[in-house]
């Protein structure tokens, strides 16, 4: 095992990262940019750099600082978390070409798998099976005539995409030229690579993916699958395992495909298979992640592992300490992902000081976070503030749990959450009943608004009392002034002194 390791991330991971590194006694050192110097992160680490200004490029983003801070500190290894450098193969060869252990797969699987036609012709040849699509020509008659052949609506999507970024819907041959333009300026705005290609557009699949691990010894093996169908912009916000779809003979279909197309390209150490299910229960290849996800906590609580200890273990040279017909799940798991944004604006973020956090707690439930009360949520980085996961017996457990978590987060201060858009999700008819397609949110929530402002009877009871017991005060605050200044406000309570009484 190592004895110290960086890690080139922040936020929640980072936190997750540490703390299981504490608890196999391995020293970890914190990397941050100016904006993060009092993240929680940099606390909790043993050791904290500084490698840059706020803006990503110049910090999190810059491999040469990363690894020279690595070579400063005397770290043996290098963990990247998720997004940022996380599935950037030359990252990757330039920490091994540093003499540093990469805690992750090797470059040349991520090069196949993070280009997605050559990850779809991995697959094929696999045997895993893939949606219908077209990546032969950049030319754009020759994607209308594949397009056509394919038939309407198709998707547009980059090679090197991901997180919806240079993907159309495009519903016929009018609207192609148009999305075909946009697409390729996103693509190349986003990963500096303008191709793309076509893929049929399946009509309201589910997403379902699996986790999978493998190690220098050749053995890779599944730890199940999570449903990933609740997203917003083609990102997720909601996940649990097992999936509500799948029946035991499917979960083993698609548990053996995700396993040969990891071994397909040679894969070592974690990373997640996706897959869509169509309509008729087919399930079709998506593309993989390589790297840890977002989502792995809800494997954790059902499989009883740590995903991220077992990271470690892998990329140290041990051997996976179990096989596949070993495993099992236990109860049901969900996760939803707390952001700093909108939902009625779009989901825009909505950022700013967090003045007060007061997290869940209780039997089966689980807080991963990256911040504290009185941290400010910063414009430069992904706005999400930490994943609530619970486990339950059953769905139904899991379900009134998760119900019952989200009501008691509080988040107070100049954010905005999607804790009301979350818990509306969860109590909607559709997913409680375990049907929820990858259309979900447009379909039931597309003009979302959140409760109404009024605040409840006990608000108004608790500010009163707040009042009336300050220190020094017998009256209205302020005399015979503060009276009529509360006259503007229907809420005081010396505008409603008929009966009153302590």
């Amino acid at each position: 095992m190592f004895d110290k390791i960086l890690i080139a991330n922040r936020g929640e991971i980072a936190v997750r990262i540490i703390r299981a590194c504490q608890e196999l006694g391995v020293a970890t050192v914190a990397v941050h940019s100016q904006a993060d110097r009092e993240a929680l992160h940099t606390f909790l680490a043993d050791q904290a750099v500084e490698i840059g200004p706020p803006p990503p490029t110049e910090s999190y983003l810059d491999g040469a600082r990363i690894l020279e801070a690595a070579r400063r500190t005397g770290c043996q290894a290098i963990h990247p978390g998720y997004g940022f450098l996380a599935e950037n193969p030359a990252f990757a060869q330039a920490v091994q070409d540093a003499g540093l252990v990469f805690i992750g797969p090797d470059p040349e699987a991520m090069r196949v798998m993070g280009s997605k036609t050559a990850a779809r012709a991995a697959m094929q040849a696999a045997g895993v099976p893939v949606i219908p699509g077209f990546q032969e020509s950049q030319e754009d008659a020759a994607l209308l005539a594949a397009a056509q052949e394919l038939g309407f609506p198709v998707l547009v999507k980059a090679v090197a995409g991901g997180g919806g970024k240079g993907m159309r819907f495009v519903d016929g041959p009018a609207e192609l030229p148009q999305a075909l333009e946009s697409a390729r300026r996103e693509a190349q705005n986003a990963f500096g690579d303008p191709r793309i290609y076509l893929e049929k557009a399946l009509h309201r699949p589910r997403h379902v993916e699996f986790q999978i691990l493998g190690d220098r010894q050749g053995r890779v093996v599944h730890l199940f699958e999570r449903e990933c169908s609740v997203q917003r912009r083609h990102q997720k916000i909601v996940e649990e395992t097992p999936s509500p779809l799948l029946d035991q003979a499917l979960r083993q279909e698609m548990g053996q495909a995700a396993v040969a197309a990891a071994q397909a390209v040679g894969y070592v150490n974690a990373g997640t298979v996706e897959f869509l299910v169509d309509e008729e229960r087919r399930f079709h290849f998506l593309e993989m992640n390589t790297r840890l996800q977002v989502e792995h906590p809800i494997t954790e609580m059902v499989t009883g592992l740590d995903l991220v200890k077992l990271q470690l273990r892998i990329a140290a040279g041990e051997p996976i300490p179990f096989r596949q017909e070993e495993l099992s799940q236990r109860g049901h798991a969900l996760e939803c992902r707390i952001y700093a944004e909108d939902p009625a604006q779009g989901f825009l973020p909505a950022l700013g000081r967090v003045l007060r956090l007061v997290e869940p707690t209780g039997p089966g439930v689980r807080v991963d976070s990256g911040i504290t009360s009185g941290d400010e949520v910063s414009r430069f980085y992904d706005p999400m503030l930490a994943k609530l996961i619970v486990l339950g017996q059953d769905r139904a457990e899991a379900l009134a749990r998760m119900q019952r978590a989200l009501q008691e987060y509080a988040v107070l201060g100049e954010v905005i959450t999607n804790i009301p858009f979350l818990q509306d999700v969860i109590a909607h008819p559709v997913f409680q009943r375990g049907e929820a397609t990858t259309d979900f949110v447009e379909r039931h929530f597309p003009a979302w608004q959140p409760p109404s402002p009024e605040p409840p009877d006990e608000v108004l009871v608790a500010g009163a009392l707040a009042q009336l017991l300050a220190p020094g005060v017998s009256g209205p605050p302020g005399g015979a002034t503060a009276a009529r200044e509360d006259e503007g406000d229907p809420y005081s309570p010396w505008r409603r002194l008929q009966g009153f009484r302590l």
